[in-house]
């Protein structure tokens, strides 16, 4: 993402250096300045020539580059989010405002001074981050994605569990879950000391 301050030749050279993962690499740029769109394109076009990965990042920027005009930075957040990228590099006069406004990112890399070329190599934050949109519901990886977690309920009030059976009996014959509803219904009839409507059954008090 870059407004009109961004250098248009950086942001070619940091597209490329994105578009050189394989054929299949997306390298977007949302830019609220036409001129600078135009400018990073005429980069890309000349800079590709004797680029030595040009195989690959040829293909990607002819198949899946973009460069998207859009009026403000507000809309610029909004799209980048819906594209839920990886890593997301932001070339705006203040870059730490997408930390505020974006929500749906992999990661992301504020400010010339920081490039996501840095994040793969050298910069030692995490970097196995969620492509093809997937950081709309999850992160990058991290050692708890690897531990074993375990969880247990107990309901020691009878009071509790007998309210508890009542609103399970509502809510389960509504999704016509009715053994999950009876599950319910017998724990509030012990614990009220009532009947339930489908058995004949009698706790003991």
């Amino acid at each position: 993402m870059a407004d009109e301050h961004a250098d248009s030749f950086i942001v070619a050279v940091d597209l490329l250096s994105q578009a050189e993962h394989g054929p299949d690499s997306p390298a977007v740029l949302i830019t609220t300045s036409e001129d600078l769109g135009r400018k990073v394109i005429e980069h890309i076009d000349t800079l590709l020539i004797d680029m030595p990965t040009r195989d690959y990042a040829a293909a990607a920027w002819r198949d899946w580059g973009a460069v998207h005009i859009v009026e403000t930075l507000d809309e610029a957040y909004a799209l980048a989010d819906e594209y839920a990228y990886e890593h997301v590099q932001i070339l705006t006069q203040n870059p730490r405002e997408a930390l505020e406004k974006m929500h749906d990112f992999g990661a992301l890399f504020l400010g010339e001074g920081t490039c996501v070329s840095y994040g793969d190599k050298v910069i030692g934050t995490n970097h196995v981050l969620p492509t093809r949109g997937a950081a709309r519901y999850t992160g990058g990886l991290w050692v708890g994605k690897y531990l074993r977690t375990v969880t247990y309920q107990e309901v020691t009030n009878t009071e509790s569990s007998a309210f508890f059976g009542e609103l399970c009996g509502r809510a389960a014959r509504v999704e016509r879950f009715e053994g999950h509803a009876r599950s319910g219904d017998v724990r509030a009839a012990k614990y009220r000391g009532t009947s339930v409507p489908w058995s004949d059954h009698t706790f003991d008090s």
